[in-house]
């Protein structure tokens, strides 16, 4: 297949592949494949691969993989080449998450912005299936597409200086789940009891990039069930 992209120096010590400057499905596909491949042919000082929306950036020890343009050269080698395209496995993940009330302060704003009912707002939210476009803002942080144009809603005038762990947000066209305690300036629809991100974990991040998101909706019995781990 022929692959269009361009390369540049993120920095002394990475190199980004643009693919495109728009965010769409058949765009993130090409990231992730391509991540895929060059994970499967792996050069020695290659330390790691992050996608992202339409680039991945290929970070590397200049003392073992060589220059900029050594690092280049591997990456044109196996950009696009002609076998079968390598995929990465698709995982679903299923997140529990209690919507309103002190887990979602802004589902009754997010409705009335739409002007339905908050239970709508849920079914809605809950009946998507969202792709894991990139990780990134904070560690473990998802940026999920896929959103009902029908839930698009701007962010908070005033961004809170603190948003619980777990919170589940809508911001513009996208939805996504704070992974820690963070300030941030989402619309605050729900919570999952669920650990986003643990540093303790083999896999620190519970999402990765490419993964599909489902959300469950449950209740505050359930949620402290789960969040007590029993």
């Amino acid at each position: 297949m022929t692959v269009e992209y361009t390369l540049f120096p993120l920095c002394e010590y990475a190199v980004t592949i643009r693919f495109s400057d728009r965010i769409d499905e058949a765009v993130n596909d090409i990231v992730h494949q391509t991540a895929a491949r060059l994970q499967a042919e792996r050069k020695e000082g290659i330390e790691e691969i992050a996608p992202a929306f339409s680039s991945l950036t290929v970070y590397y020890d200049p003392l073992v993989a060589g220059s900029y343009a050594d690092v280049c050269a591997w990456l044109h080698e196996n950009i696009g080449r002609s076998e079968q395209a390598v995929r990465r496995s698709v995982r679903t993940v299923v997140i529990p998450v209690c919507y309103g009330g002190e887990f979602g302060p802004d589902l009754p704003d997010v409705a009335r912005f739409h002007g339905i009912s908050e239970d709508e707002v849920v079914k809605l939210h809950s009946a998507g299936r969202y792709r894991v476009y990139m990780i990134g803002f904070s560690p473990g942080f998802a940026y999920l597409g896929g959103l009902s144009p029908r839930l698009a809603t701007p962010r908070r005038a005033v961004p809170r200086t603190k948003v619980p762990a777990g919170s589940v947000g809508i911001a513009g066209g996208q939805t996504g789940v704070y992974p820690l305690a963070t300030p941030g300036g989402w619309q605050l629809i729900g919570r999952t009891p669920l650990r986003l991100f643990d540093p303790h974990r083999e896999e620190p991040s519970l999402l990765a990039a490419g993964d599909i998101v489902e959300f469950r909706p449950i209740g505050a019995r359930e949620f402290a069930r789960l969040e007590r781990g029993t």
